[in-house]
């Protein structure tokens, strides 16, 4: 009982800050909370390639990467040719400069992935940057390169079957890593301004064949009372010390019913404070994890708040709002689930029938389902299933929205678009 007064306190106080913030930025994949949820208002709920569209930029090439965004500053990734580029566009639609980070891209099961598939980061006077090919670099804002290296000539060449998909997170001075597949597994926190090294741990496992290599990307939890950094893949989500990478749990239970050696982790978990929500692979289990907890709690009921045995998405990370878990899997169903009991008020209600590719998002009173064929289905939030509209883009999308200053901003295969509502200004 206690644990679940605590979630609706939190979540009290979440929606009050949220709601208070109409404007603000889009800093990382996941946006200013790292968890899908946007503070935007005034967004309109139904767009095309022409209707509510206040510009379209055209892009050197495709990529599954989210873009950010910083005042009147957009960076984004793509593919140009052979070359991984870093972008900078203006909330004009303009782009202002272009950056070569890594030559040599390489295309993963046809028009699943490339290694412009990172999404970028920044604070707002730096932009960092993450190719499949281990390039990790620092610039700011006018282009200049802060500082550049390789990854794998620091942590180990890379072994990933699908190749290096994780997405660096920035969190105050430091940004972290997780490089976990088949060569080694390492979690690395790096000083954003320099580089540097701040800490490395192995990351130990009993997972076999390609059940090593993860696409996840590391989340932090935080709350009044603790925080830490979450990383996914290689059977266990585990938590660490922020100080030194130190582990303080781990949970397994993500491969169950006769081990499966091709379970490798995409969809990242996501949180919300007092409950980490954590997906599997290929329709397996989902659980619903207390933060306060310490060793391996894979057998712990104490450390688990509820779970699925089955119905995770594969690869769009879960959704969490005003004390719901949506969950929207590969094929475009969607499931609400009560963040602190776990019961179901809806289960794998249709949306749009093609791939799922990129994450759920929530912004100004809906909930967006984007599929790999450019539909977005808007979703209202809550207990009962209802579509609000389904908005055609008629582009190739694996990139999770951003919102931003009034803004929605779509990255499909071809184009930049801004979505704005027309009657404004």
């Amino acid at each position: 009982m206690r644990c679940y007064v605590e979630i609706v306190i939190w979540w009290v106080v979440l929606l009050s800050l949220v709601d208070s913030t109409h404007a603000e930025n889009w800093p990382q994949w996941r946006g200013p909370r790292s968890n899908g949820v946007s503070g935007e208002a005034g967004l309109p709920t139904t767009w095309s390639k022409t209707e509510n569209v206040a510009w379209r930029l055209t892009l050197p090439g495709p990529a599954g990467s989210t873009p950010v965004v910083w005042g009147d500053s957009i960076f984004l990734t793509s593919v140009d040719g052979n070359d991984l580029v870093l972008l900078k566009c203006s909330t004009e639609g303009n782009q202002i400069w272009r950056k070569v980070v890594a030559t040599g891209n390489k295309s993963s099961r046809g028009d699943e992935g490339n290694s412009a598939s990172p999404s970028p980061c920044t604070d707002g006077k730096h932009v960092w940057t993450f190719m499949g090919t281990g390039d990790l670099a620092c610039y700011d804002f006018d282009g200049r390169a802060v500082w550049k290296f390789n990854v794998q000539d620091r942590y180990g060449k890379f072994n990933i079957m699908w190749g290096m998909a994780s997405t660096p997170l920035l969190d105050g001075d430091r940004l972290y890593l997780q490089l976990l597949h088949s060569g080694s597994a390492n979690v690395v926190a790096l000083d954003k301004l320099t580089g540097n090294e701040i800490w490395r741990q192995t990351r130990n496992s009993d997972a076999r064949d390609e059940c090593r290599e993860s696409y996840a990307s590391p989340v932090i939890y935080r709350d009044d009372k603790q925080e830490f950094l979450l990383t996914h893949g290689a059977d266990y989500i585990v938590a660490h010390d922020l100080k030194n990478g130190a582990e303080i749990w781990r949970s397994g239970g993500l491969n169950i019913g006769g081990y499966n050696p091709t379970l490798r982790l995409v969809a990242s978990p996501t949180t919300a404070p007092g409950i980490i929500v954590v997906p599997s692979a290929k329709k397996g289990p989902v659980l619903a994890l207390s933060p306060g907890s310490h060793g391996d709690i894979t057998e712990s009921s104490a450390g688990h708040l509820w779970s699925k045995l089955s119905g995770t998405p594969d690869v769009p990370s879960p959704l969490i709002y005003d004390g719901l878990v949506y969950l929207c899997d590969e094929g475009g169903l969607v499931s609400c689930i009560d963040a602190a009991t776990g019961k179901e008020y809806y289960q794998k209600k249709r949306t749009h029938p093609d791939r799922h590719r990129a994450s759920p998002m929530y912004t100004d009173g809906k909930i967006l389902i984007t599929s790999r064929d450019g539909h977005i289905t808007v979703v209202k939030p809550g207990k009962e299933f209802k579509i609000l509209a389904s908005n055609d883009m008629q582009e190739s999308i694996s990139a999770s929205p951003a919102a931003s200053n009034g803004t929605l901003y779509l990255r499909t295969f071809d184009a930049l678009y801004a979505i704005r509502d027309s009657n404004k200004k």
